[in-house]
């Protein structure tokens, strides 16, 4: 049986970021659609299928999360998610160029995956975005869809 392809989240409102984290998952090769939300409301309508996502189907492979976005932030977006049973298990990465203690600890308690500081240097940010697009939607193997 074939797995299904599905698709990444991005949550992201710097355009430059957003093409970069593109541009750097597609030199992977990775058969998964992208999508982006610009902050975290449009990430939050995404998943509950809702606005301008309203004929969306299917849950993210991963969340890649930015933190600091107008309107609700990623630390924001991730109490959202981790609180509702039916997205508690999406992978989410927090993909973000705060390195503060209390961002990076909050994420963790809150249930992110994993915390990535983006590099300045545009050369490390792709390769941390290739290594993490791999791993989190094509080695990873997630829990069943229909999982309780």
């Amino acid at each position: 049986m074939k797995a299904e392809v599905r698709r990444i989240l991005i949550v992201d409102d710097s355009p430059k970021d957003v093409e970069l984290t593109i541009a750097a998952l597609a030199e992977k090769n990775l058969a998964n659609e992208v999508v982006v939300a610009e902050d975290g409301v449009e990430a939050l309508d995404f998943l509950h299928k809702r606005g301008k996502f309203i004929d969306e189907k299917g849950d993210p492979a991963v969340i890649l999360l930015d933190i600091k976005m107008p309107r609700m932030n990623g630390i924001e977006v991730l109490r959202h998610i981790r609180a509702d049973e039916k997205f508690k298990l999406i992978p989410v990465i927090m993909v973000t160029s705060s390195g503060e203690e209390k961002d990076l600890v909050e994420s963790y308690k809150l249930g992110a995956n994993s915390y990535v500081v983006k590099p300045i240097d545009v050369v490390q940010f792709l390769d941390a975005i290739k290594v993490l697009g791999q791993y989190w939607a094509v080695i990873n193997q997630p829990p069943p869809l229909n999982f309780k």
